[in-house]
């Protein structure tokens, strides 16, 4: 688990930045809880975007049942638990796999999201929001749990976090009434988190038919400090398509192994400084598996992160013009080279970028609504991710554009230290312990605590009325 720092001492005698109350006694999982997680963890629900079409069915389908079931008993009632229209892959913006995936008509049936609500219908502003995913990165185990630590495939990220958030709501209720009533929970469940789906056929269709709260937090491993910021990234292919050669004659054909390693070696050291607020990764590369043989095509995969739409598009022309100048160094140093002087002498021609996706939105709430990150700081007593360390990529850019809303990822573990998406995920009971009590913090403090004008620190038993026994099936769009 990440450390989080300690949170700077108050002003002697000064109220407004006293301490959050401790609940009492504080949230806690309890031992159905960790049956649920474990039942979780057991279930593969990695999709066919990791899994590949020949991997295990994702039961996304069961696991929702679970955690619905699961929430049933805390009042949270079911408004929907379906895919998508199959319409929203059918956008510029879409990555180029998750399109090419969509022309099996099976892909998404297996793969439905889950909306839950605590409560009636309320406006936007007095409804919170948690999204998290229960798709997984491939790779499962069986579960395992030893009075102290969970580990399995999604322990981190994000079944475990889930599950510690159906803890909070169950003990913010037990300490604040008036939740439910007054103030109103949705929780997004999600598919399409993973495998490089970017949320465009999960989260994306849920905010854009208004399942939005005025705070809205994703659950995903930020070592328990709240982060307003999220960054897109895009997808790029730089191609090699000449011509092979047998291994006795290789000045015959195009060596895209020799190219493609240049321009990726180029790119690594080239690139990061251009790119402001993001990251690079220079990934796959691939030509051939034979040792006999000069192989003439390939292709280089990159993928790079960004903080807003115009840092992305300064991003896209930076590797344009990296790629640009790599080639040219290519031709350059291997124009003597008489193994390579026909690569070299085609380089330009024989290589080309194409993208997999790019344009999507990018996430920075810093600022947007004062309110929300004074009940989170001093009311829930959370600690904010520092601005000078390095956001990254989750399904909360779709909140970019939402009105009148703040948004920020929160959860316990790190996605390093916790070793998600890697052999022997993990997630220790303190820590989710721990996130329990920080989800009822947050949600009592929303409740006593509004956005400014709203008559949010009233007494709330004013206000406890019991949720009406049946809600609308849907929540209109805002």
């Amino acid at each position: 688990m990440v450390d989080v720092p300690a949170r700077p001492a108050p002003p002697a005698g000064s109220a407004a930045h006293s301490p959050p109350a401790a609940l009492s006694p504080p949230a806690r999982l309890t031992p159905a809880d960790h049956d649920l997680l474990l039942d979780l963890l057991g279930t593969p629900t990695a999709g066919p975007l990791e899994t590949g079409t020949d991997g295990p069915p994702v039961r996304l389908w069961e696991a929702g049942r679970a955690f619905a079931a699961a929430a049933a008993t805390l009042g949270l009632k079911v408004l929907r638990h379906a895919p998508p229209d199959p319409a929203v892959l059918r956008r510029d913006d879409v990555p180029l796999t998750v399109r090419e995936a969509a022309r099996d008509e099976t892909f998404l049936a297996s793969q439905p999201s889950l909306v839950l609500r605590l409560g009636p219908e309320l406006p936007r502003q007095d409804t919170v929001m948690f999204n998290v995913h229960l798709d997984t990165v491939a790779g499962w185990w069986p579960a395992g749990f030893d009075g102290r630590r969970f580990t399995g495939r999604g322990a981190v990220d994000a079944k475990g976090p889930a599950v510690a958030l159906l803890a909070g709501i169950r003990a913010a209720r037990a300490a604040e009434p008036a939740l439910g009533s007054r103030v109103g929970v949705l929780v997004q469940a999600v598919a399409g988190e993973e495998g490089g789906a970017m949320g465009t056929f999960g989260t994306r269709p849920l905010v854009e038919d208004g399942f939005t709260g005025g705070l809205n937090l994703f659950c995903e491993p930020t070592g328990h400090r709240f982060l307003p910021r999220s960054t897109a990234s895009m997808t790029a292919l730089v191609r090699v398509a000449g011509e092979d050669a047998v291994d006795d004659r290789p000045e015959a054909g195009h060596n895209a192994t020799v190219l493609l390693g240049h321009i990726g070696h180029y790119l690594a050291r080239a690139l990061p400084p251009r790119i402001g607020d993001g990251r690079v990764c220079v990934a796959g590369l691939h030509t051939g598996e034979r040792h006999n043989r000069v192989y003439g095509t390939g292709r280089l995969l990159l993928n790079l992160s960004y903080g807003s739409r115009p840092a992305g598009r300064a991003a896209e022309a930076a590797l344009e013009q990296a790629l640009r100048e790599a080639l040219a160094d290519f031709t350059c140093g291997a124009t003597g080279t008489p193994d390579l002087a026909r690569t070299a002498s085609d380089a330009t021609r024989i290589t080309s970028l194409h993208w997999y996706k790019r344009g999507l939105p990018a996430l920075d709430g810093r600022g947007r609504a004062p309110w929300a990150e004074e009940l989170l700081e001093r009311h829930a007593g959370l600690t904010r991710w520092p601005d000078e360390e390095p956001a990254f990529t989750c399904d909360a850019i779709w909140m970019a554009d939402v009105p009148d809303s703040y948004t920020a990822v929160f959860g316990p573990g790190g996605l390093d230290t916790n070793h998600a998406h890697a052999p022997g995920e993990y997630v220790d009971l303190d820590a989710l312990d721990r996130y329990a009590d920080e989800i009822a913090r947050v949600l009592i403090a929303r409740v006593r605590h509004g956005p400014p004008g709203e008559g949010a620190d009233e007494p709330s038993d004013a206000h406890s009325a019991a949720v009406p026994g049946a809600a609308a099936d849907r929540i209109s769009p805002r």
